[in-house]
């Protein structure tokens, strides 16, 4: 008996090295499908550029930041879209002039629409000056004529967005307070459901995301697509956030994972990590925690992981307050950006 054990572990173990279990998660070197996408954020990139910022490649030299960011596997640009902002960055105009240019770079776009003048993220959803005494009804014609506006806008110029977010972070509606979910999830679903309308009368074939952040919080991805589902409106993939430190992202990808799975489960739905990133000087750990989720999304059911998006990773030297780019001081990409060179 202990012979035959002892066969029956040596057997199980090479079937367990020559072999791969197909319900086990994917592992750094699964293939990634050429459709996956690799995308960073780089709404900045304009802004930076009139102020005479440059980069330069891993090799020191100055160069395009769209080559820069191919060159290290990206495949996607995802731009903000903003209604009226005071400085005239991520309007209309510039969305579609950087667009137009990832377009000819051979990017895929995520076009990003915020419903607002300014940032719209979890503490804040600020109606556009234009739209501040509008009733739930004109706040959803408003959404619908905008946002067939910006569809309309880049079409003219023969880009087709693969994704569209209807509203960016939306913890809690969008749109305040009309639009506040915790107040009223009915309002909030109309309002998604008039962008998403909007996204197909002009695109068709454009998916449209809702977008949360703290991919990691189960509960509150069940209120807000629960909520959104029992009133009525559409949705074609669950974005995420994800902001972890190096002390907590192996922690914060596993729980991620676990909520990831259960929208799969719970909706039916394609899911995407539409922002990641981590302090600058953490880059070792950001390479580890970028792998380790693009494969956590790559291992989904179905092909139902879409990819991951770093966002504004060209964003260095404190640039407008912001430290958790992935360029070092020197204008150069960090090692964190070497996660996308993953296939």
């Amino acid at each position: 008996m202990k012979k035959l054990s002892i066969v029956i572990v040596a057997v199980a173990s090479l079937l367990m090295g020559c072999g791969k279990d197909i319900t086990a998660p994917a592992t750094p070197d699964t293939l990634l499908a050429a459709t996956y996408a690799k995308g960073a954020d780089v709404s900045w990139v304009s802004q930076m550029e009139v102020g005479s910022i440059k980069f330069y490649n891993s090799a020191g030299t100055e160069q395009d930041l769209f080559q820069i960011l191919k060159d290290k596997g990206i495949n996607s640009i995802r731009l903000r879209a903003w209604v009226n902002p005071a400085d005239g960055w991520s309007n209309t105009g510039d969305v579609v002039a950087k667009a137009l240019r990832a377009k000819n770079a051979g990017f895929r776009i995520l076009l990003d629409l915020h419903y607002s003048d300014t940032w719209a993220d979890p503490g804040q959803q600020a109606k556009p000056a234009a739209w501040a005494g509008q009733d739930i009804n004109a706040l959803k014609a408003s959404v619908s004529s905008y946002t067939i506006g910006v569809m309309t806008a880049l079409k003219d110029k023969g880009i087709t967005p693969e994704w569209v977010q209807v509203g960016n972070e939306t913890n809690n509606g969008m749109l305040w307070e009309e639009g506040k979910a915790s107040v009223n999830m009915k309002n909030f679903a109309d309002l998604v459901q008039a962008g998403y309308a909007a996204v197909k009368s002009v695109s068709p074939t454009s998916k449209v995301i809702v977008h949360v952040s703290n991919g990691y919080d189960n509960a509150l991805f069940r209120f807000i697509f629960d909520g959104l589902k029992a009133n009525g409106a559409n949705w074609d993939v669950i974005g995420m956030s994800l902001y972890p430190t190096a002390a907590n992202w192996q922690s914060l990808n596993d729980q991620c994972l676990t909520n990831m799975n259960d929208m799969v489960t719970r909706y039916g739905k394609e899911v995407m990590l539409a922002e990641v990133g981590m302090p600058v000087a953490e880059a070792a750990a950001a390479k580890s925690f970028i792998t380790d989720i693009i494969t956590k999304n790559n291992s989904l059911p179905n092909g139902k992981g879409l990819g991951v998006f770093y966002w504004e990773p060209e964003a260095y030297n404190g640039w407008q307050g912001y430290q958790l780019g992935a360029f070092d001081a020197s204008g150069k990409p960090t090692i964190a950006m070497d996660a996308f060179l993953i296939k």
